[in-house]
């Protein structure tokens, strides 16, 4: 074998390992390609669930804002319905406190047969009072 025909083995050695090489390079290049395109895939599905969860999140904060709207809209009207009930609570108990229902309970309870004790103790008058309310209505 001639130095020629060893330059040229030598050089069909050095092109088959560049090919070789370049056989390699190529796979993972495909690897690296395949690997970006499912990471891109998954990075979509991520910025997909995202998205969704940020629409469930506005949504719950809407409904939020919802409930809190028509709670206060309920305190509201429980306050408007607290101050009704202490006006005509207010109103009950100076009725329960004046003199004519005092003596109209005391008569009745009399004609019904309850004792003046007894009456005394539901009006919160003293006994000598009651006796003294039976005799004026006699």
């Amino acid at each position: 074998m001639t130095a020629l025909q060893w330059i040229l083995i030598g050089v069909s050695g050095l092109e088959v390992a560049l090919l070789a090489t370049v056989a390699i390079l190529f796979v993972r290049v495909r690897r690296s390609e395949a690997g970006l395109i499912q990471m891109r895939q998954k990075q979509e599905a991520l910025l997909e669930n995202l998205k969704k969860n940020a629409e469930l999140e506005q949504e719950l904060v809407d409904s939020f804002a919802q409930r809190q709207d028509e709670l206060a809209r309920l305190d509201s009207k429980l306050q408007d319905k607290v101050k009704e009930l202490r006006r005509l609570l207010d109103q009950a108990e100076h009725m329960a406190n004046s003199p004519q229902l005092v003596k109209k309970v005391i008569l009745s309870g009399q004609a019904r047969g309850d004792s003046v004790t007894a009456l005394a103790h539901k009006t919160g008058l003293s006994e000598e009072e009651v006796e003294w309310v039976i005799e004026q209505g006699r």
